[in-house]
């Protein structure tokens, strides 16, 4: 099905950062954050400034307007020390968007709607200008773990994933646990992508992308289950 949104998403204005430098490898991952500042000009300030050493690509305020910062085929400076299914350069390899959000520190709420509806084109458009595969649309805190919980809980992954813009949260979970035991666990969770350095912050990461519902970092039988799935269509070619 062809999408129904514009190859060439909407930018409502660009307000150039500096910081950035040339990538080292194709694009191939989307990074989706939170600015934990308010108001956004506190955010896009700090993302322009030289001395602070982080940008994104793109900014997309409460109100829904797209800001573009780094150009796409420039290193933006938004994932920090981070690694997914074997990168380590993720800046190099990824897009980053940077939501306008009050975050975790300063009153987590769910996220506003003309924002989402924003993102969702522009997000249509790199998926599909870059072949990016779903698996590769990820939360800072997939990548970064031990660090960062943004978007968090109440990003709406699931409107996302109606648009075939990253993997749905798997529904048939009758095959249960074939895991024996948390080491089991975490190796295939570090198969899956996740960086497990830190275990526990890795189950976290886990749980809030894919089992918001509880976050405690335990690795349960559901959330067993669920990584299983996600392997097994992965494997067998239903996700990539």
């Amino acid at each position: 099905m062809p999408s129904p949104f514009p190859r060439e998403p909407v930018i409502h204005r660009d307000h150039p950062s500096p910081n950035w430098n040339e990538r080292k490898c194709p694009i191939d991952m989307v990074v989706l954050h939170y600015t934990e500042m308010k108001p956004v000009e506190t955010a896009l300030e700090r993302m322009c400034d030289p001395a602070a050493e982080v940008s994104a690509h793109y900014c997309i305020t409460e109100e829904g307007e797209v800001i573009r910062l780094v150009p796409e085929d420039k290193r933006a400076w938004h994932a920090g020390k981070s690694f997914w299914r074997g990168q380590a350069d993720v800046n190099s390899a990824s897009i980053g968007i940077e939501l306008d959000h009050p975050g975790h520190a300063l009153g987590y709420r769910p996220f506003a709607e003309a924002q989402i509806e924003a993102l969702i084109p522009l997000l249509d458009s790199i998926v599909r200008r870059y072949k990016i595969p779903y698996a590769n649309v990820v939360a800072h805190s997939d990548i970064a773990p031990a660090r960062k919980v943004d978007p968090g809980e109440l990003f709406p992954w699931d409107r996302l994933a109606r648009w075939k813009l990253c993997l749905p949260r798997p529904e048939k979970l009758n095959l249960g646990d074939p895991f024996g035991n948390d080491g089991a666990f975490l190796l295939a969770l570090e198969r899956y992508g996740y960086d497990i350095s830190d275990a526990g912050k890795a189950i976290e990461a886990f749980q809030r992308r894919w089992r918001p519902e509880t976050i405690d970092g335990m690795a349960d039988g559901e959330c067993r289950a669920i990584l299983f799935q996600l392997l097994l269509d992965r494997d067998e070619g239903r996700a990539r």
